[in-house]
């Protein structure tokens, strides 16, 4: 029997501090070799969106993310993101769960982009800013007040913006300009705009940009990337599909420029070096930050009434696949 994890399910087994808490762990345990992940496959459906399938390994357990991203699907009333996360057993190879990705995912990404807030912002910072209001940026609002920030919230969609920072204890911001202006901003969008022009960010001001996960998005000029330091989530993403990658390809960004998030958690490389220090978390999204939510998800099984699902013997002989 297979537990089947519903939307519901995933997000009363893992709170947000808890979120923050289990992605972190996956990092430095990819930063020390301990998690291993393949490269992420995309399956393009353009223009309409993409088909992803995300494996990882570690902490005896396998996971494969079979996951969409359907920009316009909002506007037929579909989500943006749906699918599942498979969770077998590295030790035998048994299927132990089924997740709705789009749970999870939102969790994850809510914890990565508050995780470099908090990692790579100023030990003064005291504002925080969510820009889009979505999914993943109301799980990004929830994880920074579940931290203690209540975050300024921006959406095109004033009254989306308006509804979510009444049901994280935010508040809605003024204008985009307001949000962009905080101490550590998010930004949570489809990435098919460029909110952070050249010149845009001040000194000391962090940003964790979650929305251009894939080719042709971006949130921030290119030469704005440039003047911040940068860090990333896994380089081979980011430099092939997030926002480095098209700085990498303006010669703007070389590897030697941009340092690993995990790296940082692990103590193996330093963060922020003054407080005048603009820097920028590039987030490409990671199925080991997936697997961080599902494990976390697994240590609560015994609390909920799970539904099981039955998995029937195909009858293939033994050894054969």
């Amino acid at each position: 029997m297979v537990l089947l994890f519903t939307a519901e399910h995933v997000r009363r087994a893992v709170p947000p501090e808890r979120a923050v808490d289990a992605v972190r762990d996956a990092f430095v345990a990819y930063a020390r070799g301990e998690w291993t992940m393949p490269p992420k496959v995309y399956v393009p459906a353009y223009p309409a969106g993409d088909f992803r399938a995300m494996p990882a390994l570690g902490a005896g357990f396998a996971l494969l993310k079979w996951v969409t991203s359907f920009p316009g699907n909002p506007s037929r009333g579909l989500p943006t993101v749906s699918g599942l996360v498979l969770v077998s057993s590295a030790e035998d190879g048994r299927l132990v769960a089924l997740l709705d990705a789009g749970a999870v995912t939102a969790l994850r990404t809510g914890a990565a982009a508050v995780l470099a807030a908090e990692t790579l912002g100023r030990p003064d910072a005291e504002t925080a800013a969510v820009v889009g209001a979505g999914v993943n940026g109301e799980a990004t609002a929830l994880a920074f007040a579940a931290r203690g920030r209540a975050p300024l919230i921006w959406d095109v969609d004033r009254e989306r913006a308006a509804a979510v920072a009444e049901r994280v204890g935010g508040r809605a911001a003024a204008s985009r300009e307001e949000a962009l202006a905080a101490d550590l901003v998010a930004t949570v969008t489809p990435g098919r705009e460029v909110l952070l022009p050249a010149g845009s960010l001040r000194p000391g001001q962090h940003v964790s940009l979650m929305g251009a996960d894939g080719p042709g998005k971006a949130e921030i000029a290119v030469e704005e990337l440039a003047r911040a330091h940068v860090f990333c989530d896994d380089w081979e993403q980011a430099s092939h599909g997030g926002e480095c990658a098209a700085a990498v390809e303006a010669g703007a960004l070389g590897r030697e420029d941009v340092t690993a998030l995990g790296d940082v958690l692990a103590g193996t490389a330093p963060g922020r070096s003054s407080p005048e220090e603009i820097t920028a978390f590039d987030s490409t999204g990671l199925a080991l930050q997936d697997l961080a939510i599902a494990l976390a998800a697994l240590e609560r099984r015994d609390e909920l009434d799970l539904p099981r699902v039955p998995l029937e013997g195909g009858g293939a002989a033994k050894g054969s696949a």
